[in-house]
């Protein structure tokens, strides 16, 4: 606990700097005299324009998405017992890819897409918890097995689609699977969700500090690891759906996050579940930053950018550890 207050102060500064960086960075350079006219003033101008209709709800998607996913990854970390879990393991970002492509493919744009996304990952949720849960057996190994078998099933309609779908709406699809942010109207219930999801998953986190040690002591410390691991299930599938309906299926951010500050802090959920938050959310806003501006005025997915900087890092993380805690 001892690290929890430098731990918080870097990342709410880190955070603060990630928008800042997205509000100033562009087609158009900003310096802070002008972005806090345009925050804080009345006047019109351009300035303020690019500010409020442009990058602020694009920021707003980038850091609720990296919130999102960062939340959903470290549960499904808990829930499976696996380092290796990621809020797509279990075949609900594939369900949504299915769905939205289908829209894409149809012609159809905006609301149908997200509305698509939804029904997929809705779907998906339903049929892993459905077969996973048949005679009441519910176990981490049987839900992992159902997510990957359902995810292969999923990712087969995907290349099936792609394969016989029209050449105009491939590149909309392509950067859809890896994770675009472009012109995307910001969804105020996402938020809601994170918040709504950070305040129930802070509720629990003594009981995750129990269930990440095993199921046995669980129980024999009073947990009530069945509904608990239903709970984890269901809010993990929540957050991952209303990412993926923001963002598409955007990588590594939920799978590194986790990790990257079990390094640094340990495993007490008190200080992991709110710091995966504020660093998943800058990590993509930055992220998403350089996406826009690093070949402008072309656009990269944000989801190549998460890569290029979290599996470096996170191996230079991961080595580090090793350094310091041979293995024997």
């Amino acid at each position: 606990m001892h690290k929890a207050v430098p731990l918080f102060i870097s990342l709410t500064l880190l955070s603060v700097a990630s928008f800042v960086l997205a509000f100033s960075v562009g087609s158009i350079t900003l310096n802070a005299d002008q972005i806090f006219s345009a925050l804080f003033q009345a006047e019109h101008n351009i300035a303020r324009t690019i500010i409020w209709e442009l990058r602020i709800p694009r920021a707003h998607i980038a850091f609720v998405t990296g919130g999102l996913l960062s939340l959903a990854g470290l549960l499904m970390q808990v829930l499976l017992r696996n380092p290796l879990a990621d809020p797509y393991i279990l075949g609900i970002s594939s369900g949504s890819s299915v769905f939205a492509l289908t829209a894409m493919a149809l012609g159809l744009t905006g609301y149908w897409i997200s509305a698509g996304a939804f029904a997929g990952a809705l779907l998906s949720i339903l049929l892993v918890f459905g077969l996973s849960h048949k005679n009441g057996d519910w176990n981490p190994s049987r839900l992992l097995l159902t997510g990957v078998v359902i995810a292969a099933g999923w990712g087969a309609m995907i290349n099936f689609i792609l394969s016989t779908s029209p050449d105009k709406p491939l590149r909309g699809m392509l950067f859809w699977l890896m994770g675009d942010i472009n012109n995307i109207t910001p969804e105020p219930a996402s938020l809601f969700v994170l918040i709504a999801g950070l305040i129930m998953t802070m509720m629990i986190a003594r009981q995750l500090n129990i269930l990440s040690r095993g199921d046995l002591q669980a129980v024999a410390l009073g947990v009530s690891v069945k509904p608990l691991r239903i709970s984890l299930f269901l809010l993990a599938s929540c957050l991952t759906a209303f990412a993926v309906i923001q963002a598409g299926s955007v990588g590594f951010i939920g799978l590194i996050v986790p990790h990257m500050l079990r390094l640094i802090i340990g495993s007490d959920h008190r200080l992991l579940i709110p710091a995966s938050v504020l660093l998943g959310g800058s990590l993509l806003l930055i992220s998403d930053t350089i996406a826009r501006t690093v070949i402008a005025p072309q656009q990269l997915p944000v989801g190549v950018i998460t890569a290029f900087i979290g599996v470096p890092f996170f191996l230079y993380l991961l080595n580090k550890n090793f350094d310091r805690n041979p293995v024997k």
